[in-house]
């Protein structure tokens, strides 16, 4: 506890506010400000006292993929160096902590703020935002991992209730933060706007205190969202340490100590925190700014993130001997980011037109043409669209741009539909008509409907919004210059209404239920077989690869019995150099699924030249293959046969094996509100509950519907049958069970 004589109520109040939009509030000798910046995917630094709102400039910085491409590239390592990158910059700004990264689930393809979020899978977010923050904090630089939790839509976010049940929670939109946390220690976790249900995730102490500090261990500081602070000493006493920005309401967290509603002690551990933040980061605004090296990184990263849909009769790579109409004002003008908070003024802009003439320039492509086509504010032009025709007849190849306009995806709102916009795809119809092949480029932040349209082209590139590198990096894949190696981290879905949030989002009356619990994205579709455009997972190469030599061998550890190796091997079996993503899933089988079919638990991205093997080792622990028991609020790994599968997407698993466990061994306390069928089949009731329904007469004489219908009772109501059950007998059968369960546990026999 902070018990400097510097410290009066009023400075330790002040500490749990900013002093400006980007600042903590410092106290002379004790704690300095701290500078706080966006930047998911680059600095929005201002160099003045600066607005959230982003209606003031801010300092060019490197405008690196949003999280929607990073988490595209499944490159862990690049992520890491992106990271590294963002941080540098970072320290030579005099920036202490990046608010970063997003790492909310992509619950639906309507979210407007997807653009900033990594996957529908907690798995793939947790490795690409641990290497993210793995790299800020390399150099000296905090990170801030958001929106802490359940914030997965725009829609009425300051007030909506996110109603999701305990399982839910632990399974899909917690198991992120759980991992970055206990692994990367980043130095802050920002609170979402919304409500939890119905408590505000600001000053909800199950979620601040009891889960992230005494669980997970996390001692960095809790910074709100900008404005999400509904009541400041609710907030405090939460475990919220940081309102930003400042609201002048300090006063009201004097007068709670002073009033005895608060204790004084709480305002001691934030100092404390915020004692421990500053001594971890140090920045150096005298090293030099890489930005030629850090827009090289973001060309990279760009690449990589470039997920190739569909690709019929080698239509990619252009050949060099074709003569190119480049349509769509995107490969003028491209989008290359987001609106909202995140966005970034960048150091350069990289469009694909420019690259396409620097390719003609080198002897890359044999000629080509530009035409708009189509005007980014959706106006209608007649004669944009024929200039866009006349130069599809007269090309080889037709590359056409299309995708969504800034005003559609934004941070503050969210979608109301997947499809691209009526006039670029009236503009696909014509330039398939005249072309002699049409190659689709799409920009896009959140996913967009493909089924109604693709058939119109021969090759499909998914391009989301790249950042300032992202026209260099497609024309690099177009070209063939690189082969795309991205992968897709959500489920394209043939229709909206395909998608198993349809009835429950955005919610209303401020509430919004998760009805369909952890069948979230491609859990949903997998498990019930629904057709999807795309699978979670997918994406084409250059090349082929081929999978073989599964095998899964246990590996001990902290796990004991539950921990496995699982081996396999991947071999580029065509004539070009590629990366595959190659892809670990369990599952288990079930009549009636109450668990997904199967659920990523591992990847590799491993780059091979033509007729290259590489031998791939994925761990495998029982968390993996548990589930969380909200009624023991613990993990719980049935005994049973599991089955691993491994392949290049949710939907191409080749490579299949089992492996068999004894499960956690735990063995959970009967009560007498227990059912008769959950005491029948207790390793240790159950036994004793036979004996006592034999010690009944004429129980073989009930009509066997009559049985099953006993087994939902809860054994208290036995009293009331007039089977001379009493409830005191009840206990002492209880106590006696007990008994013998603690017993077992402390021979070892069972876990409890």
């Amino acid at each position: 506890m902070s018990n400097d004589p510097r410290l009066d109520l009023a400075a330790k109040a002040s500490a749990t506010s900013g002093s400006d939009t980007w600042h903590s509030t410092g106290v002379e000798g004790v704690l300095r400000p701290l500078h706080l910046a966006d930047g998911p995917h680059g600095l929005r630094h201002q160099p003045d006292e600066g607005d959230h709102l982003g209606i003031g400039g801010s300092v060019p910085s490197t405008c690196f993929p949003p999280a929607v491409g990073l988490g595209s590239t499944w490159n862990p390592a690049l992520v890491r160096r992106v990271g590294a990158a963002l941080g540098s910059e970072a320290s030579s700004l005099g920036v202490d902590v990046v608010l970063g990264p997003g790492m909310n689930i992509k619950r639906s393809p309507l979210c407007g703020r997807n653009f900033e979020y990594v996957s529908e899978d907690p798995h793939v977010t947790a490795r690409i935002a641990a290497a993210l923050v793995e790299g800020i904090q390399s150099q000296g630089v905090g990170a801030c991992v958001k929106h802490f939790a359940a914030n997965n839509q725009e829609t009425d976010r300051h007030r909506v209730s996110a109603e999701v049940d305990d399982r839910t929670l632990r399974e899909i939109y917690l198991p992120a933060f759980e991992e970055v946390i206990r692994t990367t220690e980043p130095a802050m976790v920002m609170s979402s706007y919304n409500r939890l249900n119905g408590t505000y995730t600001s000053q909800d102490p199950w979620l601040l205190t009891e889960l992230l500090r005494d669980e997970w261990g996390f001692d960095g500081v809790v910074v709100s969202d900008w404005g999400a602070v509904v009541d400041r000493v609710a907030a405090v006493r939460a475990g919220l340490d940081l309102e930003m920005p400042p609201s002048g309401t300090d006063h009201l967290v004097v007068a709670a100590v002073e009033r005895g509603e608060l204790d004084e002690s709480v305002l001691d551990t934030v100092v404390e925190r915020l004692k421990r933040v500053q001594e971890r980061v140090s920045t150096d605004t005298s090293r030099p700014l890489e930005h030629e090296a850090n827009d090289a990184l973001a060309r990279e990263a760009a690449r990589e993130a470039l997920v190739l849909l569909k690709n019929e009769g080698g239509a990619l790579p252009l050949a060099a001997d074709r003569s190119v109409a480049v349509v769509g004002e995107f490969a003028r003008t491209p989008r290359y980011q987001g609106g909202g908070s995140s966005h970034v003024v960048p150091t350069k802009v990289h469009s694909a037109l420019e690259e396409f003439g620097t390719a003609v320039e080198a002897g890359t492509l044999k000629s080509v043409r530009f035409a708009a086509g189509f005007t980014l504010d959706g106006t209608e032009d007649p004669a944009l669209v024929e200039d866009a025709v006349a130069a599809a007849r007269e090309a080889d190849t037709t590359v056409l741009f299309l995708g969504l306009p800034d005003s559609a995806e934004s941070e503050g709102y969210d979608r109301t539909t997947i499809s691209l916009p009526a006039p670029q795809l009236e503009l696909l119809a014509r330039v398939r008509e005249a072309g002699e092949q049409v190659v689709v480029v799409l920009s896009n932040g959140g996913v967009v409907s493909v089924s109604e349209w693709q058939d119109r082209a021969d090759a499909v590139l998914e391009g989301w919004l790249l950042g300032q590198a992202g026209g260099a990096a497609v024309v690099d894949v177009l070209t063939g210059a690189a082969s795309p190696s991205g992968r897709l981290t959500e489920t394209i879905p043939v229709r909206l209404r395909d998608h198993a949030t349809y009835l429950n989002f955005p919610g209303e009356n401020s509430e919004v239920r998760h009805g369909e619990g952890v069948f979230v994205g491609y859990r949903h579709f997998d498990t019930l077989d629904v057709p999807v455009a795309y699978p979670f997972g997918y994406g084409l190469t250059y090349t082929s690869f081929a999978y073989s030599g599964l095998e899964v061998t246990p590996a001990g550890g902290q796990d004991g019995e539950n921990a496995w190796t699982v081996s396999f091997t991947v071999t580029n079996t065509g004539d070009r150099p590629g990366q595959e993503v190659a892809q670990l899933y369990t599952g288990v089988e079930q009549d009636h699924p109450t668990r997904p079919v199967r659920e990523l638990r591992g990847f590799a991205k491993v780059a091979l030249e033509p007729g290259e093997s590489a031998r791939i080792d994925l761990p495998l622990t029982g968390r993996d293959l548990s589930v969380w028991d909200a009624g023991d609020q613990r993990w719980s790994l049935a005994a049973g046969t599991y089955t691993v599968a491994v392949g290049a997407s949710s939907r191409d698993l080749p490579l299949r094996a089992e492996i068999t466990t004894a499960g956690d061994r735990y063995v959970r306390k009967l009560t007498k509100y227990c059912t008769v069928g959950e005491w029948r089949t207790h390793p240790i009731g159950g036994p004793v509950m036979e004996e006592v329904i034999a010690s009944f007469p004429g129980l073989d004489d009930v009509p066997a519907e009559m049985l099953e219908m006993a087994r939902s009772l809860p054994i208290i109501t036995l009293r009331t049958f007039g089977l001379g059950v009493t409830e005191e007998m009840l206990d002492l059968l209880v106590d006696d069970i007990e008994a013998r369960r603690q017993a077992a546990v402390a021979r070892g026999e069972i876990t409890g």
